[in-house]
């Protein structure tokens, strides 16, 4: 069942995906031009999913946060309950505030989160999920309004599990991890093009040593890492899903230096750039 809300003045929208033996995000372009974050429930046993290439075990009665860039395949997709938004709907820059640390669910770690629920908090979700299905079929003037709502409490419930799955607030306080947050959408914002911590320190009014200090409380990469690794993966997408050269991928990605890309890429993954193409198409096609 695949439930949908369309702005037709503002083009936001939210998508409420059930028992769809279809869904997906495999193709890497395939939806570009809509930029969707992904909230993906298990709402069955364990199983595999797919992110970027990679396999993770998926538990079962977990709630997976995925970023508009990433690809994704269920083992079993008719288990997974999904809601899908567009930064015209709700935007996690604008109502970060609001929503309190919203931007940890998808720019807060460089890590996959997979968080549990246990049974109160299932229940809790089940009567949520049945009150968004109701939403979604009075179409009345304040629809929208009522299905942003419905959408900040799905938010701010899940923040707060994450929180406490993922993060030692003792020592990671508020304004440090609004400041890791930042950097992370900078990151997101700017990498093709600036490689450097110390452009983002600068964006921040803070020390690359300051930002090195509290990626470490938060057991983070360094800030180096977080640079490196997103391009990196920007990289292998598009190696994976495009035809592009690696000479054009690097330029694209900020590097006029076709060997100094290519050696940055092996660096990170073993693989020249072109052995990687070969490996994953290899994999791809089943082969």
């Amino acid at each position: 069942m695949k439930q949908h809300y369309i702005d037709p003045i503002s083009a936001g929208e939210l998508h409420l995906t059930q028992q769809e033996a279809t869904f997906d995000r495999l193709f890497f372009q395939r939806d570009r031009k809509d930029k969707f974050l992904t909230i993906a429930w298990n709402n069955g046993p364990a199983q595999m999913v797919m992110i970027d290439g990679i396999q993770y075990a998926y538990p079962a009665q977990t709630i997976l946060p995925l970023m508009v860039n990433q690809t994704f395949t269920f083992e079993k997709p008719e288990q997974i309950i999904a809601w899908q938004y567009n930064r015209n709907f709700y935007c996690i820059v604008d109502h970060d505030k609001e929503v309190s640390c919203v931007g940890f669910l998808f720019y807060g770690s460089a890590e996959i989160m997979f968080i549990q629920l246990d049974e109160q908090q299932q229940k809790k979700f089940n009567l949520l999920l049945q009150v968004f299905i109701d939403e979604f079929e009075d179409k009345d003037t304040i629809q929208r309004d009522m299905l942003q709502m419905m959408l900040k409490r799905l938010i701010i419930i899940i923040t707060r599990l994450a929180k406490k799955q993922y993060l030692n607030e003792q020592t990671l306080t508020d304004d440090k991890l609004d400041v890791l947050r930042k950097y992370n959408l900078l990151v997101e914002n700017n990498y093709r093009k600036q490689h450097t911590v110390q452009f983002y320190a600068d964006q921040l009014n803070k020390s690359p040593k300051t930002l090195a200090n509290y990626f470490a409380l938060y057991n983070h990469k360094s800030p180096l890492a977080v640079i490196q690794e997103r391009i990196i993966l920007e990289a292998k997408r598009l190696l994976m899903y495009t035809d592009k050269s690696a000479k054009e991928i690097g330029y694209e990605l900020g590097y006029d230096d076709a060997a100094y890309f290519s050696n940055l890429f092996k660096k990170h993954t073993g693989y020249a750039p072109s052995d990687f193409r070969n490996a994953k198409s290899s994999l791809l096609s089943g082969q």
